[in-house]
């Protein structure tokens, strides 16, 4: 309790210390330490400089970051925890605060078992645990299936707007029972995808289907159908980091209207190069409009060729963006080369 004690926590003063029994802990594949804790700067989110400590919106509790390890990358991309289907990992997290609950949750998971706030009794099968400012809290789970899990504090405007963001990238086989890897079906939705476009979809594909019945050549989906198709897959999976307006988050996520990056490699051509980025993922430093990027993007996983070529006709079509639409036989020409290039000799 260093004087000034709010002062000295909010600098990021504070750690872990795991206790264990005299007989150990169970045995587990992996084990990982997370601290969570709320910055309070002067300047905004993501501004750039050394930032000054604002004492006004600590007092109001109000955090420009809330952060696990202390950094808005520490967890994710080359940084991110690894596993395999069929292991279990154990989580040491920690809440330094100084002012901030924490709803730890990893998205896709639920923890077998949990020691709250570290007590001896575990219970089990939680979906959400809550850690106090200065507490701490054991969770163990095993993976059943491959795919990147997201680690967050699920007063969510903290994970994908202040930072508290990690991954956990697990590799192995499929199992189909337990995911499909589905991520929307409209089947299933009804009504209630209208709100995702859903109406606006079905009357395009009911004019195309007739149109098609009277000329059998027609056999490509319109550019129409294309975007509108594109838009429920970017609100359902891309718009989670760049934003439903395709604005991105200032020095975190690229923005994707009006994007000279994005637009380069879209009148390419060759599209190949843009296609692979949501097909395999894009880490390391980037400029867009004339500003740096330095955010590692996951692949996505769970989508159809037909997803992937309406998703990236949405984005290249939209806030001001123009481009020619992209076809499946396109993704599937795209992936053929990344295949071929993850397979070359040396290319590891």
């Amino acid at each position: 309790a260093t004087p000034m004690v709010a002062h000295h926590i909010a600098s990021g003063m504070y750690g872990m210390i795991v206790v264990e029994p005299k007989e150990g802990l169970p045995k587990v594949d992996h084990e990982y330490y997370v601290m969570q804790g709320d910055f309070y700067t002067a300047g905004a989110f993501g501004e750039r400089g050394h930032q000054q400590f604002s004492m006004e919106k600590a007092i109001d509790e109000r955090p420009t970051y809330v952060l696990f390890n202390g950094s808005t990358n520490s967890l994710v991309g080359n940084n991110a925890l690894q596993a395999k289907v069929g292991e279990t990992v154990r989580l040491f997290i920690g809440n330094g605060g100084p002012n901030l609950i924490s709803s730890f949750h990893v998205i896709g998971e639920i923890f077998d078992t949990v020691w709250v706030q570290t007590a001896s009794e575990p219970v089990h099968n939680v979906q959400t645990t809550m850690i106090p400012a200065g507490g701490s809290t054991l969770v163990e789970f095993k993976l059943q299936v491959p795919g990147t899990y997201l680690l967050v504090d699920h007063s969510i405007f903290r994970t994908f707007n202040k930072g508290t963001l990690g991954m956990l990238k697990v590799t192995g086989n499929e199992d189909k029972a337990v995911y499909s890897g589905k991520e929307v079906d409209e089947t299933y939705l009804g009504e209630r995808a209208i709100a995702n476009g859903g109406s606006k979809v079905a009357a395009l594909e009911r004019e195309y289907e007739k149109e098609k019945a009277e000329n059998p050549k027609l056999q490509k989906l319109s550019k129409e159908i294309l975007i509108a198709q594109g838009h429920k897959v970017f609100l359902n999976i891309c718009s989670v980091c760049h934003q439903a307006e395709g604005q991105g988050v200032a020095g975190v996520f690229p923005p994707l209207a009006k994007a000279d990056f994005l637009m380069k490699l879209a009148k390419q051509k060759d599209r190949a190069e843009l296609i692979q980025i949501p097909l395999t993922g894009k880490a390391g430093p980037i400029v867009v409009n004339g500003k740096d990027y330095n955010q590692a993007m996951p692949p996505i996983s769970g989508l159809t060729d037909a997803d992937f070529a309406s998703v990236l006709t949405y984005v290249t079509n939209t806030w001001g963006n123009s481009a020619e639409a992209f076809s499946v036989e396109e993704v599937q020409a795209a992936k053929a080369a990344a295949g071929a290039s993850s397979a070359a000799p040396g290319s590891r």
